[in-house]
């Protein structure tokens, strides 16, 4: 899986889930290997949203949409703790705000279902201070689980 994030449009990532590698590059790297027929997107998925700040926590909330399409496939929140940069030192404030919000939602008769997805970094060979590569793997992970409930849903119908 590949990402591109607006925040740094000169950077591109590729993340080889099956064998755990995150790779940060230059934005040309995705036409190179297009043109070398090393790699080819097959779904695009768009993430499009809106930043907030509450206090110490930057909140990222968005659609998600196949690329040229209106068609939602979910929604994603993304929530830093911007005191912290150490994962492990802010795991407990996270799972705290985590606790409040699905507090919150689960008030409301909403539909669909709040999941909280936290890969396993280390299996990346990532270190507890977060970066964007952390950034590529979660939307890669998000990415994932968006593809394959959607092959799911489809088998049904």
């Amino acid at each position: 899986m590949s990402a591109a994030m607006s925040e740094q449009p000169n950077k591109y990532y590729f993340i080889i889930r099956g064998q755990r590698i995150v790779l940060e590059a230059d934005s040309s790297i995705q036409t190179i290997m297009e043109k070398l027929q090393s790699y080819k997107s097959r779904v695009a998925l768009y993430f499009e949203g809106f930043q907030y700040q509450l206090g110490d926590f930057q909140l990222r909330v968005g659609k998600v949409t196949p690329t040229h399409s209106d068609n939602l496939r979910g929604i994603i929140m993304e929530v830093e703790y911007l005191p912290l940069s150490s994962m492990d030192k802010s795991r407990q404030v996270m799972e705290e705000f985590v606790d409040i919000w699905q507090e919150a939602i689960s008030k409301r008769s909403l539909p669909g279902h709040f999941m909280h997805m936290e890969p396993n970094f280390v299996e990346f060979g990532l270190s507890d201070h977060y970066s964007s590569q952390h950034t590529a793997v979660q939307y890669a992970t998000v990415m994932a689980q968006l593809i394959a409930t959607q092959s799911v849903q489809a088998a049904r119908n």
